[in-house]
């Protein structure tokens, strides 16, 4: 699933729904079903059982934010949570739009959680980077693993890359600014250089906040090859990851771009250049600025050129007769051929 050569081909696209589906079972399986439809490969949510992974101060600590779904911290967490019996569903789903389910366990029950219901790939939020115990746990499991590095300096990185790898190859690590959001001058695209040169065994890729699209084919063209885009049913909703994730059709557009990236590199085949449609209509044709003479040599002074019902010699093959000498009379205005002309010096070589 995280093959380089086969990626090359065909980049993997993560739709991060996060926990913007509210709490609501039926929103989150709109979630699949909508960007699925827009081009997503991987769905992916977030699982915490939260009075595991909160200490009971930080649990029961007053919240006050504007995006507040309860007036303490754990409430408003357990506001925003898929039920575990609700994630075998949204993995069925996953399975009916043909796309992978996906999801980041923050805590070791969370983890058992999604090996049960047979997760396809695992998130290793940039939080949990450098956590080697729990990276442990989560390699034993021998699902393909996706971390991201935000705020991690390269020991962290190395280190945690190292243990994982001592269990399985199929690992992408994506280059992440954990900056919510991330403004498009601090997107930091030249660490995916860094990274494809430290980690040469790993698949690189890409996961932003940023509030556009531009970074998608951007980072494919630093050598990203697995994209992770947080995604919303509509920005103004309430919540902190709405205002910068992306909507369908920005999404959309997000996919396009960046499969269109290596389409776009090729050179045109030198048999196409010149033989377009537009040159076959409006292109010119040599032809001769004055009454010529057999013998006459062909110099700048004595050529135009003209556009006709069909193509002659096209003025930009102009090069092939300058300096032969004529064959035949010619008319001024009249287009002028290759076999008007003398093959002789080399005239005709200079494709």
């Amino acid at each position: 699933m995280l093959e380089r050569d086969k990626l090359d081909h065909s980049p993997l696209v993560i739709a991060e729904v996060g926990q913007n589906h509210q709490g609501d079972l039926d929103i989150a399986r709109e979630y699949i079903r909508m960007f699925a439809f827009e081009g997503a490969d991987v769905i992916k949510f977030q699982t915490r059982s939260n009075k595991y992974l909160f200490s009971s101060s930080a649990y029961e600590a007053a919240y006050t934010s504007e995006n507040a779904f309860a007036e303490t911290y754990g409430a408003h967490r357990e506001k925003l949570e898929l039920k575990p019996e609700w994630l075998p569903i949204l993995k069925g789903d996953c399975d009916r739009y043909g796309v992978k389910f996906m999801s980041t366990p923050f805590d070791e029950p969370s983890l058992d959680l999604l090996q049960n219901i047979g997760v396809d790939l695992l998130k290793v939020a940039s939080f949990d980077l450098g956590n080697l115990p729990f990276l442990n746990r989560i390699a034993r499991v021998g699902r393909p693993v996706v971390m991201s590095v935000g705020g991690g300096k390269m020991d962290q990185i190395r280190a945690s890359v190292e243990l994982l790898l001592r269990h399985h190859n199929q690992i992408a690590i994506l280059h992440c600014v954990s900056e919510y959001p991330c403004e498009y001058n601090r997107l930091g695209l030249d660490n995916i250089d860094t990274l494809i040169k430290e980690f040469p065994n790993c698949v690189i890729g890409s996961s932003d906040h940023f509030n556009g699209t531009l970074s998608g084919p951007i980072a494919y063209m630093k050598g990203a090859r697995v994209f992770e885009k947080h995604v919303t049913l509509n920005r103004a909703w309430k919540g902190t990851d709405h205002s910068f994730a992306l909507e369908p059709e920005g999404f959309r557009k997000f996919v396009r771009d960046i499969k269109r990236v290596r389409h776009m590199m090729p050179p045109k085949p030198a048999v196409d250049i010149g033989a377009e449609q537009v040159f076959k209509k409006l292109g010119k044709s040599v032809i001769a600025f004055a009454d010529l003479k057999a013998g006459d040599e062909l110099t700048l002074d004595v050529l135009s050129g003209r556009i006709f019902n069909k193509q002659y010699l096209p003025v930009r093959e102009s090069n092939k007769i300058v300096g032969t000498k004529l064959k035949r009379d010619i008319a001024k205005g009249e287009p002028i051929e290759l076999s008007d002309v003398e093959h002789r010096n080399g005239a005709f070589d200079h494709d």
